[in-house]
């Protein structure tokens, strides 16, 4: 917390002192979601371009002076972060793309990007002493949260809606979570899970409730960065469901454009499922935010009522980027190409924002010779079901090699 000055609500702007323990805005309530504020000052003369080059710790705690963690237990985690970014080999010129970059971070210890955030829950559930943590999820951040506290010998109760993958909810058990599936959908689920981690006293992992969490799930801005030697793509799309990794990933280029590390921060192409698009109805409309179904296949971003709305919407305006739709077909599409053009296995919510990225290329909002990004935020062996729908099946034969000759011929 060395560089923490404090928080500032997102609504009202008020400011806050960082030793105060707090999960929301005290005068706007839960929806005063808080932002960090760095001394970027004092962070400049510790972290420099040269310092990080030197430094050998390949992971999400390379950046630890960009977030509000103690040292003490960062070298017991599992290890979270420095995921590979591949720069694309055939999937550009299929896109009509100058260059592709790929961010894989299905290669997490549990699968996804969500690990970022819950690798902080855990640390910062230790340094306040705390036993249990509780928290709702369409499935990555249950799984993600129940691995890295059982790597820490943190007990976890975890609330998922029932449509949640079997892949996810089998991760959740295995880790020893104390899972509770409820019988409604994502805005049921966190209503429920929040009265009970108020009533029991557990610590929150809800990512947007817990401004802290959106500071692990930067790291993979700060990584994109680096990795691409301070030279940002124009573009970064990202799929979107309750708004708070897109909104992580602009605080990590803001963060690195404080520092003076990068020159500009890439436009932000925020990506929703048709079925499920808030954000995009109340930008394409210039409206507030209104509830939305969540049908879509794609569970981890199926959020209708998101819970991190001004960081959202914050990261996509300030960038001067867009948002788009796509739909579960379009989704399912990218499943397949993204792994037959480039070898990353992503599940749908994890290609959304390159199914995104190709559309926005169709309708000419990003042009062919610019750069661009895209981050596979979940692995596709967490829902086999749809990977399945995205793929050809077997070629079924008897164990006759002659009728194989004529199948192959």
């Amino acid at each position: 917390m060395n560089y923490v000055l404090g928080y500032q609500c997102t609504l009202c702007q008020e400011e806050y002192q960082a030793d105060l323990d707090l999960y929301t805005c005290p005068g706007c309530g839960s929806k005063g979601i808080l932002d960090i504020v760095y001394d970027y000052k004092r962070i400049k003369k510790k972290v420099t371009a040269r310092s990080l080059a030197a430094n050998r710790n390949y992971s999400m705690w390379r950046y630890a002076p960009f977030m509000t963690v103690r040292d003490e237990n960062l070298d017991r985690t599992l290890r979270v972060g420095w995921t590979p970014l591949y720069t694309a080999n055939r999937l550009a010129g299929q896109l009509g793309l100058q260059t592709l970059y790929i961010k894989d971070d299905g290669l997490n210890p549990t699968g996804s990007l969500k690990d970022r955030a819950s690798a902080i829950a855990v640390v910062k559930a230790l340094e306040k002493g705390m036993e249990i943590i509780g928290c709702s999820s369409t499935g990555n951040a249950a799984s993600s949260l129940a691995g890295n506290a059982a790597r820490m010998g943190v007990k976890t109760v975890i609330f998922v809606p029932e449509r949640a993958p079997a892949g996810k909810v089998a991760q959740l058990l295995i880790y020893g979570a104390r899972v509770i599936s409820v019988s409604g959908n994502y805005y049921q689920t966190f209503e429920l899970s929040e009265q009970a981690i108020e009533r029991f006293g557990w610590y929150n992992r809800n990512c947007a409730i817990n401004p802290h969490l959106v500071e692990g799930k930067k790291t993979v801005a700060l990584e994109i960065a680096e990795q691409l030697n301070w030279d940002v793509p124009d573009w970064v799309a990202v799929s979107v469901g309750d708004g708070c990794t897109i909104g992580g990933v602009y605080k990590g280029f803001y963060d690195l454009l404080q520092l003076g590390l990068i020159e500009r921060i890439p436009r932000i192409l925020g990506v929703q499922a048709e079925g499920c698009c808030p954000f995009y109805t109340a930008w394409a409309e210039s409206q507030p935010l209104e509830p939305a179904e969540e049908n879509t296949l794609a569970d981890s971003i199926a959020v209708g009522v998101p819970r991190n709305p001004v960081k959202a919407l914050n990261a996509v305006k300030l960038s001067n980027g867009a948002w788009i739709t796509v739909t579960d077909q379009e989704i399912l599409a990218a499943m397949k190409t993204l792994g037959s053009a480039e070898g990353v296995f992503g599940e749908p919510a994890g290609v959304t924002g390159l199914a995104g990225l190709k559309k926005a290329l169709v309708k000419g909002m990003i042009e062919g010779r610019e750069t661009a990004a895209t981050i596979a935020t979940g692995n596709g062996l967490k829902d086999i079901q749809n990977a399945l729908k995205a793929a050809d099946g077997p070629i079924r034969v008897q164990p006759d090699f002659r009728e194989l000759e004529k199948i192959l011929a």
